[in-house]
């Protein structure tokens, strides 16, 4: 391996990268003590919440060597997600319809990018030899915006999403962590300058100031980990998101650069980009396994999924469709669901 040429081997590697479907490989070091203290705070305020993993070994993820001992280099890579060019707020108004956040309307991520960090691994291996590596696509303490941003592949914005000023930010991440000591490419500089248009579009105020989330008044936490009831004072400002939420990243201006996916994988299932709220609350649970197989909704659960619907159909405008769709539910066999329930019939004042 000594006689490897690394500054060659990181170029191959950004090749391969790109041919395996990749929009973009950097490569960067294992320093991050500059987002220390940043994580550090945001737990002890306790932001996170019911993320209890996010406590749990925190050192670890800001501290890569520790995660994997010997690792020197982090192989960062993005891949564009998004079906559509267009970014819009209407889907928000339509109340009637569910609104699914972008990420979770094809096929989960997890695997697919993982299976081809295994590739780049492999033509690795085939070129250095034996290596340490190891693939991570947000599954374990991994800072991955933080390392994103120190491999350039943009910058943490003031909405705490990583940005990149020829893609926006419409796109997954994944890291191989490495031994190898291969060159590092530079960090991006922040372009947000007086923007403030993500901020100020939060429907629940969840930024405490640029670049802080609470994460406990996020609808993409309320409808995707919090696993109790959603707290009162955010339901009627969910509207008819019942799975994440995009609206700050739908008003940044860097995302008129989007590019749609190539991923066939990442193709919207099962109408999830244009479903009626009725339509998704009928769904019994073995029709909710069956068709949220290979996405990433299934991890919620039904009793959830059932609880972010009812949530907005007591948001939407009141029908005989939706009163029916939500007194069918009000002696479902989950207490929180028949929480929602409630609370969604009183706003129609039934």
């Amino acid at each position: 391996m000594a006689d490897l040429d690394f500054s060659r081997m990181a170029s191959d590697i950004k090749r391969w990268g790109i041919d395996l479907g990749f929009q973009q490989v950097a490569i960067t070091d294992v320093d991050l003590s500059e987002y220390q203290p940043h994580l550090d705070a945001w737990i002890e305020n306790n932001y996170h919440g019911a993320m209890d993993y996010m406590a749990r070994n925190h050192q670890k993820r800001s501290h890569p060597d520790q995660l994997l001992p010997g690792t020197s280099r982090v192989i960062c890579v993005r891949m564009n997600y998004a079906n559509e060019e267009e970014n819009s707020l209407e889907p928000m108004d339509n109340e009637s319809s569910a609104y699914v956040s972008r990420y979770a309307r094809g096929r989960d991520y997890h695997k697919l990018i993982r299976k081809r960090l295994q590739l780049l691994a492999d033509k690795i291996q085939n070129v250095a030899g034996p290596f340490g590596y190891r693939a991570f696509v947000d599954s374990a303490p991994v800072l991955e915006r933080a390392l994103g941003e120190k491999a350039g592949l943009g910058w943490i914005g003031k909405n705490t999403m990583l940005i990149n000023k020829r893609a926006g930010s419409w796109f997954f991440l994944g890291e191989l962590f490495t031994d190898l000591p291969l060159p590092i490419d530079a960090q991006e500089s922040d372009h947000c300058g007086s923007c403030s248009a993500c901020l100020d579009i939060c429907p629940t105020q969840a930024f405490v100031k640029p670049h802080l989330l609470d994460a406990t008044r996020c609808i993409s936490y309320l409808t995707i980990e919090l696993r109790t009831s959603i707290p009162e004072e955010f339901r009627k400002a969910m509207g008819n998101r019942v799975f994440g939420c995009d609206d700050c990243q739908l008003v940044c201006p860097w995302n008129k650069f989007t590019s749609k996916t190539r991923e066939e994988d990442f193709t919207p299932r099962h109408q999830l980009d244009d479903c009626e709220l009725v339509e998704l609350f009928a769904w019994s649970e073995e029709e909710f396994l069956q068709r949220t197989e290979g996405s990433a909704i299934r991890r919620i659960g039904y009793e959830c999924w059932l609880r972010n619907i009812a949530v907005g159909l007591g948001n939407a405008v009141t029908s005989a469709e939706i009163i029916s769709a939500l007194q069918g539910k009000q002696d479902h066999s989950s207490a929180m669901v028949r929480e929602h329930v409630t609370w969604a019939l009183a706003r129609h004042q039934v």
